[in-house]
């Protein structure tokens, strides 16, 4: 069977969209995410959409097939707040293992049958392991610029954890995604590296920051070369840039990384900027058309929607990227 690499030599491929955008849909109430097995619990669940992954996962195997009706050849698991970092705020630290592991089972499952179908299309499973919800290099607290909230090493043993039960699931790469800080990011490639080590394994690596806002920094405050420096150590399948910004905004970082970087290249950038409501108003036209100024210039490997987007604007991604060219890739002598 072709490999992620094989085809990323061949054309672009689209990823997937908002996995919240679209249980929002569902409008699951408390029960909903309780389940029969979780009805007594003490916390309230409510929120917790990796939990959706064994409560109704029916739901979130619909997801995914609707994204690869679109188009989408990558999926990503339902797994970004999937570390026992972030499950703290629901005490649901002990489920870590069989969230990832079940999420990447349903994605696997879904991806497989879409090949099935069309094996001249292959469809792969990206693991989603996102940035927890602390920062190892920022204080919390501006009374005590030196405290943190958590040390390095207990990122890396928590993104271990993850990515341990992600590979077990089946998923074809790991994307470690929405980076804020670069170095929660490191404790989860150095966390990864270890698992490639010990398992004597190798599996594609994703890395997608985010430039928060128009100062062109990440939240720790890395422009886009610092932080594709601070990573490039890592032999990585894909760098690229996703969330707090809409297509239009983020193309001039784009731009600069696809000149900088000899990684394949990947953007999932929000449906534009949320408006007072926090709700996403970009049609899948109007970001077709930001997208397509990517694709003219040859900036991207890999293509899809972050905050607001749906299996329509994955669709219209989908139908813009199959018309152009995926960036070539300059090794420098």
């Amino acid at each position: 069977m072709s490999t992620i690499t094989d085809e990323l030599q061949k054309r672009i491929l689209v990823l997937d969209g908002a996995m919240g955008t679209m249980l929002q849909q569902y409008n699951f109430q408390e029960e909903d995410f309780r389940g029969e097995r979780f009805k007594d619990y003490p916390s309230p669940l409510q929120g917790n959409n990796d939990l959706l992954s064994l409560t109704q996962s029916e739901a979130i195997a619909e997801i995914h097939a609707k994204y690869f009706e679109a188009g989408a050849d990558i999926v990503e698991t339902n797994t970004f707040s999937g570390t026992t970092i972030a499950m703290a705020d629901y005490d649901m630290e002990d489920l870590v293992y069989e969230l990832n592991y079940e999420s990447a089972k349903i994605a696997k499952q879904v991806a497989d049958k879409f090949t099935k179908e069309n094996p001249e299309k292959p469809r792969f499973v990206a693991g989603s392991i996102g940035p927890t919800n602390k920062t190892a290099s920022l204080s919390p607290d501006v009374n005590r610029p030196e405290y943190r909230a958590i040390t390095f090493n207990e990122l890396r043993i928590a993104y271990k954890q993850q990515v341990e039960a992600l590979i077990d699931g089946g998923v074809d790469m790991l994307l470690v995604e929405t980076i804020f800080d670069t170095l929660n990011a490191k404790a989860a490639l150095f966390a990864i590296e270890e698992v490639k080590e010990e398992r004597h394994i190798d599996i594609p690596i994703m890395v997608s920051g985010t430039i928060t806002d128009a100062s062109g920094r990440t939240l720790s405050g890395q422009t886009v070369e610092a932080f594709l420096t601070s990573i490039s150590h890592i032999p990585l399948l894909s760098v690229g840039f996703n969330c707090a910004l809409g297509a239009q905004q983020l193309k001039p970082y784009l731009q600069r990384l696809s000149n900088e970087t000899e990684f394949f290249t990947s953007a999932h950038p929000n449906a534009g900027l949320p408006n007072a409501f926090g709700e996403y108003e970009e049609t899948p036209k109007q970001m077709q058309q930001y997208i397509e100024d990517y694709l003219k210039d040859g900036l991207i490997n890999i293509i899809g929607g972050c905050c607001g987007t749906s299996p329509d604007h994955i669709k219209a991604i989908a139908e813009a990227a199959k018309n152009y060219e995926p960036r070539k890739i300059v090794i420098s002598a």
